[in-house]
């Protein structure tokens, strides 16, 4: 029993670390995925437990970033389908109420979470716009190789489809990107 809690002891320190590493990225793509931060944490929260339940699986020296990405991935594709079958979501920001007057201080260190990742500062609304409109097979090739930086079999993994299959998703999804954003690329000079 002793020699459980040292090794598990040893897996906690190397998970931690492998995760710290990867947590920014992480929360970019569920909130590429969500389009929600509160979802996107939750997402995220949920992977980092699932991950850690299941760490003692994972070969240690092989690509955790791949791995992890893929339980992101099916934790999302899984939430999805559960959402589809509940009933619909009420916007807070549609409901009137009250608030004390905190100060902008306040709302500011609200606005400051996982900060590392602020896509408004790297791309304007008219490319988050064209991104957003991408289909969801492509979208994710496209977040995990052009943001994340993945290579084609780290993404095939994620994916749990053949490289082929990314090459073709990503070029396809690149190409959308390019047809919408051909005007804009234009005006800017590009």
């Amino acid at each position: 029993m002793n020699w459980k809690i040292k090794e598990s002891n040893k897996y906690k320190g190397e998970f931690e670390r492998l995760l710290a590493e990867n947590i920014n990225g992480m929360f970019s793509m569920a909130l590429r995925m969500t389009r929600n931060p509160l979802d996107a944490e939750d997402l995220v929260q949920e992977t980092a437990l699932k991950a850690f339940r299941y760490f003692h699986k994972f070969d240690l020296g092989t690509n955790f970033k791949a791995w992890v990405y893929r339980i992101l991935t099916n934790n999302f594709i899984n939430n999805y389908r559960r959402d589809k079958k509940a009933p619909g979501r009420t916007d807070i920001d549609s409901v009137s109420f009250k608030l004390d007057d905190k100060g902008a201080e306040f709302w500011e260190q609200l606005d400051d979470r996982n900060s590392d990742y602020n896509y408004e500062d790297l791309f304007d609304d008219e490319i988050n716009s064209a991104f957003e409109r991408l289909p969801d097979e492509y979208k994710i090739v496209v977040q995990l190789s052009d943001v994340e930086g993945l290579s084609y079999k780290e993404i095939a993994d994620v994916i749990e489809h053949p490289i082929g299959t990314v090459m073709s998703r990503l070029h396809r999804g690149r190409r959308l990107l390019q047809k919408s954003l051909n005007k804009y690329a234009r005006e800017k000079g590009y």
